[in-house]
């Protein structure tokens, strides 16, 4: 049977929300083993990842009731075991280095100095833990004037820049700056961090030493901003809102057809010719003020709604039947039950059922990486809170004894709580 290619790699994982989430349940997908910490159910807190109660919706129970496990978690923790430790207690702090020690990573996202505040910063453990390969996720980063903020992704779009160019036209119906439906910069950093982890294991691996990532929301939007920070650098003008334009292609972007809208992403001149061609307004390929893309983007308001006159006046299936006959870029705008229906998304495999203890008819969206001879796999559901606490601990060499005075001391959660009720 092929294995995950981090078969073998052990994460404890000390993040929650999203960011940090995201990137060990890559890992996770890829085959590590991920160790996901979370604070014990409490008087004043219920515990867990903050995502745990982010709801509705929550799964549903076979009988159609609300659990207490919301959908965003179950989004961003599977393939990971849970295990309920106090870290702001000393005893807490302590088996965190024990665990420590026999793991390959840490993934944290707390604010910058707690960690150092419990001595589980990669300072304090680095002397025991050598090869241990520390990541630390930050709105900010480590270093820099904001560093101790606290980092949330739709103020991060907005410093980053991101808001600056999404949304339509100030000039127009509807213009004003718009954050992106899904939270981009945390999702971005989570996978940043994914690459710059399986570096350092490579040279870990190579020279037998660990080392520390800082990785920061805030750098993650701006490196992301990728074409745009280009333009910008190159010309000195910020660039601002297209609406559903792109920013240096014509014509790439949204159109209104007879019953409704079509995306048109012509990407080369070669495309702008057959499609003037399926048109029926060859002329416009052969003018020089839109024969080459340079041209047309210096020309857009010009040429942009002699074409929109043209589309408005077949259905979408047509258009896209015969753009497609003729190899140019076009497509529909789906909602996620569209996206989900699609052939071809089911043909990829862009959903996996998972036995969920709550739920055994658990579907989660799957991971898009497909490697032909160590394949990612879903082999645990998102755990539920402290599941897997005895197991783990047993794992990494604490007695039952050990392990009962830690839950007496509030250390550890509650067998009760590791069985979800």
């Amino acid at each position: 049977m092929p294995t995950g290619a981090l078969q073998g790699v052990r994460v404890l994982d000390l993040s929650r929300v999203l960011a940090g989430p995201w990137c060990t349940q890559t890992l996770a997908d890829l085959g590590a083993d991920v160790i996901k910490i979370e604070r014990p159910p409490s008087d004043k807190h219920p515990g867990g990842d903050d995502t745990r109660g982010w709801g509705p919706p929550f799964l549903k129970d076979p009988q159609g009731h609300d659990t207490a496990e919301a959908a965003y978690f179950l989004g961003a923790n599977r393939n990971k075991r849970s295990v309920t430790v106090d870290i702001a207690r000393p005893e807490g702090q302590a088996l965190i280095r024990r665990l420590a020690a026999q793991c390959d990573v840490l993934v944290e996202n707390y604010k910058v100095g707690d960690m150092a505040r419990y001595g589980l910063d990669h300072a304090s453990l680095a002397p025991g833990c050598p090869r241990l390969v520390y990541c630390s996720i930050t709105g900010y980063g480590q270093s820099g004037p904001y560093r101790e903020r606290a980092g949330y992704d739709y103020a991060i779009q907005g410093l980053g820049g991101l808001m600056s160019v999404t949304g339509e036209r100030d000039d127009l119906a509807g213009g004003g700056p718009q954050k992106v439906g899904v939270a981009v910069a945390d999702l971005f950093t989570g996978m940043y961090a994914t690459v710059a982890i399986l570096a350092a294991l490579r040279n870990r691996d190579a020279t037998g030493q660990g080392q520390a990532i800082d990785m920061a929301l805030l750098d993650t939007q701006v490196a992301m901003l990728a074409n745009l920070g280009a333009n910008y650098l190159v010309t000195g003008q910020a660039p601002r809102r297209a609406g559903n334009a792109h920013q240096n292609i014509v014509p790439y972007q949204v159109f209104e057809v007879a019953d409704g809208h079509l995306i048109l992403a012509v990407g080369n001149d070669g495309q702008f010719a057959r499609f003037c061609a399926v048109a029926g307004c060859a002329e416009l390929a052969a003018d020089p003020r839109f024969t080459r893309n340079a041209e047309r983007v210096r020309n857009r308001l010009l040429l942009v709604p002699m074409l929109a006159e043209r589309l408005r006046t077949r259905s979408r299936a047509d258009w896209m039947a015969a753009l497609e006959a003729a190899n140019v870029p076009c497509g529909p705008i789906n909602d996620l039950a569209d996206v989900f229906a699609d052939p071809h998304v089911a043909a990829r495999g862009m959903t996996v059922g998972v036995d969920h203890p709550l739920n055994p008819a658990l579907r989660l969206v799957a991971s898009p990486m497909k490697l032909s001879a160590t394949p990612v796999s879903v082999r645990r559901p998102p755990p539920l809170l402290g599941e897997h606490t005895d197991e783990v601990l047993a794992e990494f060499g604490l007695g039952s004894a050990e392990v009962a005075r830690l839950r007496a001391l509030g250390v550890i959660g509650s067998a009760a709580a590791q069985a979800g009720t």
